[in-house]
């Protein structure tokens, strides 16, 4: 089988070709740059507990290293403290902060660790070609060349030539939000804790200001500015720092500046995500990012739930429901997330004096903004996939849990029949599913007592005979669930089913769904006309 050709190594391609990587599928990524990224300090991602944990997963060491979890969240309105949220492990779950060219660099260390991986430098793609077996492309550069794969995936950003070579249109809106930026170490009262301040009282506060700190004393100061409103001058920007750090410190402190910047906003998204063998992702799919939503949580994403199912096609031949799930997954999260922003931005950006007299109409949008910031609510949290293709029919047997099918598991400890014990998060990603067993009192049993007894053993039998690889493992307790519920679980983390008992029937025919039935021969796949 050829290599998944990769068009685009940002954050996106690079962990798309290390995912691939994992579950043993080779791949070409082309590089239109020298791959040198200059360092940004101004310009940080936020990533959410699920997209954090998939980069540690693909072996970015720089999460660590330089890369920030706050303590805490504040919100501010006026010259008032209204809200104070403790992160991490005294509350909600607190996202990763890091440089944007820190995160490339860790993923690019890592790919240099996988024979599976080749990385293609000063490569331009100019042409694409499909047929049933595979794609066929052309780059321009100094080893111009045409390459050849299984399937291609475009993750070359937001002018993506994948996109345009496809023909598909990317409909959506142009500056929906603009924000001056700027990274500066310095002391603020704060510490680890990242601040929105709306409304702030001195001139140059504009209406909303965020803080969010990095390692070293850094922080990253944005300004909500009109959405075109005149240029934001060297002056202007440094008039801002100085009287925004006066207002929260009540002086200017000390500080030193690193980085400027001012970024424009836009809501686009693709018509298509897939048209026969290749696929689009990350920001030449989808662009976002206004009210706190992070456009690069969304094409991490894009990346667990493709990877798995190119793997699986790549291995046991290619299955049109499988490949289609992914537009229909993925492209309708990102359209619920978009429409969401657009429904709130009327009401948290409207100028109008009305809302400021509604009860309680503040502390409302506060949390709303706090949602988007902080990945909860329609804004921020990971996605349910509902109606995907790949869910089952409902059975009798099936069991009440609080995670509901479609949505990602809770991060449980597990136990292997081996033994040893893990995270529930830390097993994904390997292209296989995954089913655990509820058990309580096996984190006491002796291991050679509970592997052998009660339903363990037909249920070992049941996970061997499944139609598609599968890990089994042991949990002492799952939220909402009772003893002996059975949890099948996708390489990426989404809940397919939960099962009263050792249901083996069941079982195989979730299994069957979820890999989007038995491989067909090799054939065109071509989906719907573009428009």
């Amino acid at each position: 089988m050829d290599p998944v050709i990769v068009v685009g190594a940002g954050p996106v391609g690079l962990a798309l070709a290390l995912a691939l990587a994992a579950q043993g599928v080779p791949s070409v990524v082309l590089d239109e740059s020298s791959g040198k990224d200059e360092p940004r300090p101004a310009r940080t991602v936020v990533l959410r507990p699920d997209t954090a944990a998939l980069v540690e997963r693909l072996g970015c060491a720089t999460v660590h290293d330089e890369g920030a979890r706050w303590t805490g969240w504040r919100t501010m309105r006026r010259k008032q403290d209204v809200r104070q949220l403790p992160l991490g492990d005294h509350g909600t779950s607190a996202p990763l902060h890091i440089p944007q060219h820190a995160l490339t660099r860790g993923l690019r260390d890592a790919l240099a660790r996988h024979r599976l991986i080749r990385l293609v430098t000063d490569s331009r793609l100019d042409s694409l070609e499909q047929d049933p077996s595979g794609v066929g492309v052309h780059t321009r550069g100094p080893g111009a060349t045409w390459w050849r794969g299984s399937y291609l995936v475009g993750c070359d950003g937001a002018r993506s030539t994948v996109r345009k070579l496809l023909g598909i249109r990317f409909p959506g809106r142009t500056a929906v939000e603009r924000h001056a930026v700027a990274a500066l170490r310095t002391e603020l009262p704060w510490p680890d804790e990242a601040l929105l301040h709306r409304q702030p009282p001195w001139h140059t506060g504009g209406d909303e200001v965020t803080a969010r700190p990095l390692p070293d004393g850094v922080w990253r100061l944005d300004w909500l500015l009109p959405p075109r409103g005149e240029l934001v001058t060297p002056d202007a920007l440094v008039a801002r720092i100085r009287d925004t750090l006066a207002g929260w410190c009540g002086t200017t402190p000390p500080y030193e500046l690193l980085d400027t910047g001012v970024y424009t906003l836009h809501h686009r998204l693709a018509r298509r995500w897939r048209v026969d063998r290749a696929f689009l992702a990350g920001d030449a799919a989808h662009l976002l990012g206004a009210l706190g939503t992070q456009g690069l949580d969304e094409g991490l994403r894009d990346v667990d739930n493709l990877a798995w199912k190119l793997a699986q096609c790549w291995h046991h031949g290619p299955s049109t429901t499988l490949l289609d799930s992914y537009q229909a997954e993925r492209r309708g999260a990102v359209a619920a997330r978009l429409r969401a922003a657009d429904q709130s931005l009327p009401i948290l950006r409207s100028n109008s004096g009305l809302r400021m007299y509604l009860p309680g109409a503040a502390r409302g949008h506060d949390a709303m903004l706090t949602d988007g910031h902080l990945g909860q609510g329609p804004l921020g949290a990971p996605p349910v996939y509902r109606h995907s293709p790949l869910t089952p029919e409902h059975a009798p047997s099936r069991a009440p849990l609080d995670t509901e099918a479609g949505a990602p598991v809770e991060d449980a400890r597990v136990t292997a029949p081996d033994g040893t014990t893990a995270r529930l998060r830390d097993r994904l990603g390997r292209g296989q599913l995954l089913v655990v067993l509820v058990a309580p009192g096996t984190g006491v049993w002796d291991r050679r007592h509970w592997v052998s007894a009660g339903v363990m053993p037909r249920l070992a039998a049941a996970v061997g005979a499944l139609p598609v690889r599968a890990e089994l493992l042991v949990t002492e307790s799952y939220p909402g669930a009772s003893a002996h519920t059975v949890l099948l679980v996708r390489p990426d983390g989404h809940l397919v089913a939960a099962f009263t008992g050792v249901r083996p029937t069941e079982l195989y025919a979730a299994a069957d769904t979820v890999r989007g039935g038995a491989p067909s021969a090799v054939r065109s796949d071509r989906t719907a006309d573009i428009n």
